[in-house]
């Protein structure tokens, strides 16, 4: 049954992927989409931001773009976590951050590297959550999706004049997509017990007769986006292992498939959008290659057990269990270790230094990787540059000026 369950996971996470696929392509080619009704509330964002959604940006006015809103973004959010103990919306009274502290923490935010020094908990307030961390949360992934839409449209339109506009694909990116999805997950994460409020640390008396207070806050959103934008960053310290972050088995399936979702369908995207599907079959069918050939071994070793615990004759029924949750067992969370790994999400639902030796390599691998599917729309990023060697090296061995869809790859490109 443990080995089902992860079999859905997967199944549902590429099913799913190509009508994504197309839909994403759709959203960005700017054709007819389900979700139309939204442009009004984008032009008025456009008009508010006084941008021009006709105006086309060449490389060098696009990366400008992406420079400046990161340093738009980096610097309230600095300012907010230095000050957030005298804030509104902190019911429990969370003290500020450190000067180091905050720095590092919306530096890692911006750059969707989401690592965190502190503990949702006691470390951050529902101001600092929604208003910084969960916003973070939705423009880092938008950002991430926006550079590979500019890659593809220098593929498509083979120069590198009129790229389209950052802005407008950045805007359209979260309302069209994150957004959306966020939303639907959401409501599935409250339904399944996740708080969804701003009310201060609820008190209850433990089965040993002690008092335990427990935070709550807006975490079925937080969860929500920190999965489909392959962010990792968590509401709580112990991330999707505490149990108000992941409740119960079937949200561990949602979590999968949302941090898998994305990357999967950008593969697609890139087939719709270019029109060459055979080219995005062929490269998820490296991706998925390599991802199993580090999920494989993972899963066998950790359904396997310790086996130092066995050689002292300790029975492993459920397989490693150190570090891992009774309620989603140990095949689920080798999946989650690997998927999470591989697209470049932080997001945990198990203690990785309790994995097994082969399962720590295999997820070290993937992130050295990083393109066994990739975070959402970086991972192809980063696939498309391992391409572009690999075409030049095999122009070399057989003697042939290399090209890669009709672009001549010569020394310029590889540097």
């Amino acid at each position: 049954m443990e080995i089902l369950g992860i079999v859905l996971i997967f199944a549902l996470a590429v099913f799913l992927a190509i009508p994504m696929g197309r839909y994403i392509s759709s959203v960005y080619a700017g054709e007819k989409t389900i979700l139309d009704f939204i442009s009004p509330v984008e032009q008025k964002i456009y008009k508010i931001c006084g941008i021009d959604p006709n105006r086309t940006f060449n490389w060098k006015q696009n990366l400008v773009a992406l420079l400046t809103i990161n340093l738009v973004w980096f610097i309230p959010g600095f300012f907010i976590l230095l000050f957030q103990g005298k804030l509104p919306f902190n019911p429990d009274g969370n003290p500020s951050m450190s000067p180091d502290l905050a720095f590092n923490s919306i530096i890692s935010f911006v750059c969707n590297t989401n690592l965190q020094d502190y503990s949702g908990e006691t470390g951050a307030t529902y101001l600092t959550q929604v208003g910084v961390f969960m916003f973070l949360q939705f423009v880092s992934a938008a950002v991430g999706m926006t550079a590979l839409v500019l890659v593809f449209n220098s593929l498509k339109t083979k120069t590198t004049d009129k790229l389209g506009n950052f802005f407008v694909i950045f805007t359209r990116t979260i309302t069209r997509i994150l957004l959306p999805l966020s939303k639907v997950l959401s409501v599935v994460f409250v339904f399944r017990g996740m708080p969804s409020s701003f009310d201060g640390k609820d008190q209850f008396i433990g089965l040993q007769g002690d008092t335990i207070n427990v935070s709550r806050g807006p975490v079925a959103q937080m969860v929500s986006i920190k999965q489909l934008g392959t962010n990792g960053g968590g509401y709580y310290g112990a991330n999707s292992a505490h149990p108000l972050e992941n409740p119960d088995y079937f949200t561990n399936i949602i979590e999968n498939w949302a941090l898998m979702i994305l990357p999967i369908s950008a593969v697609f995207a890139l087939g719709f959008y270019l029109k060459k599907k055979k080219l995005s079959y062929i490269i998820f069918g490296v991706m998925t290659l390599g991802f199993l050939c580090l999920l494989i071994p993972s899963v066998q070793q950790e359904l396997a057990g310790n086996p130092s615990l066995s050689k002292l004759g300790i029975s492993q029924t459920h397989g490693s269990m150190e570090g891992k949750e009774v309620r989603i067992g140990t095949a689920a969370s080798a999946f989650f270790g690997i998927s999470t790994t591989v697209v470049s999400c932080g997001a945990v639902n198990a203690m990785h230094d309790s994995m097994t030796p082969i399962s720590g390599m295999n997820q070290m691998l993937g992130m050295m990787v990083n393109c066994f599917y990739g975070g959402k729309g970086v991972g192809l990023l980063n696939y498309y540059i391992f391409l572009i060697i690999a075409v030049f090296l095999s122009g070399l061995m057989v003697g042939r000026t290399p090209e890669f869809m009709g672009k001549k790859i010569e020394a310029k490109e590889m540097k």
